[in-house]
């Protein structure tokens, strides 16, 4: 599981490991169990959300993991609700009290719009204040690196015009079926570190005969292709479980998909959610 031990380096000089683990639907109540097997499977890389409703858990899981702060990356996520400098500030701070590890590796804007108008209306005034928040954390040493998700370019530009820190991450939905590839590449481009969440398609893609055609040809599973896909993609990986076979399973993706796979991958059209599709991320706006 050599992929636990690999890392990217952000804009700003800090590393960050390939693949983390996704926390999303994993309940307060058993986030610290989660975390703390994560950690001793190899994890260092552990993501979570306001919007999860299990900060708390997490920083159980981290504190009470034996393992020293500064070896671990810990990722949170302001409210998309949020868009006014006041409200960004006072959130800040809560998620640092609820997590209360000290500081916070990474926090993002978690959408770009409020989840109940996702990819509806203009925000860009509240999106550049709570960015301005986050700004000033980082200045003050709160958060180490500050980034957005599920920002499209044009989001993305309107944080650039008035930014005095560029983000240095943007997590989006990626995953073989959904490949952004223009956008991917404009966040290269930036120098802005892709991060792919649900990378397994929120567990539908393990129907598709074609990847798991694929899958089989490199004697490994569908979830294990999908991580690998993405990885080699150069984005973070954040497969979701609290289970620690699975786990073990997803950090054991040290093999190379060729470039002919790679290609039928990219060119894969699969998003089909089933009753995911409930979410805003994978109602298909």
């Amino acid at each position: 599981m050599t992929i636990l031990n690999e890392t990217y380096e952000l804009s700003n000089g800090r590393t960050i490991p390939k693949l983390g683990l996704g926390t999303w639907f994993i309940d307060d109540a058993v986030a610290a169990d989660a975390v703390r097997d994560a950690i001793e499977i190899g994890y260092r890389n552990i993501d979570t959300a306001q919007a999860y409703g299990n900060e708390r858990g997490v920083g159980e899981g981290v504190r009470t993991s034996g393992v020293p702060r500064e070896e671990l990356f810990v990722s949170t996520k302001l409210a998309a609700e949020i868009k006014d400098y006041d409200g960004a500030v006072a959130a800040i701070e809560e998620s640092l009290a609820k997590l209360d590890i000290g500081y916070i590796d990474l926090m993002l804007i978690h959408s770009p719009q409020p989840w109940n108008d996702f990819r509806g209306g203009d925000y860009s005034e509240g999106n550049r204040q709570a960015w301005r928040a986050l700004e000033e954390a980082h200045g003050a040493g709160k958060v180490g690196s500050i980034g957005v998700s599920n920002f499209l370019q044009a989001d993305l530009d309107n944080i650039l015009e008035h930014a005095v820190v560029t983000p240095h991450v943007n997590q989006i939905l990626v995953h073989a079926g959904n490949t952004p590839t223009e956008l991917i590449a404009y966040c290269e481009e930036i120098n802005i570190l892709v991060e792919a969440y649900s990378p397994i398609a929120h567990g539908e893609i393990l129907n598709n005969p074609e990847v798991a055609a694929i899958a089989e040809r490199y004697g490994v599973s569908v979830p294990q292709l999908c991580i690998r896909y993405t990885i080699q993609l150069g984005t973070v990986s954040l497969p979701k479980t609290a289970n620690p076979d699975h786990m073990r399973s997803n950090a054991e993706v040290d093999f190379v998909i060729s470039d002919a796979d790679m290609e039928l991958l990219r060119n894969l059209d699969e998003r089909d959610y089933g009753q995911s599709g409930v979410f805003p991320v994978y109602s298909g706006k």
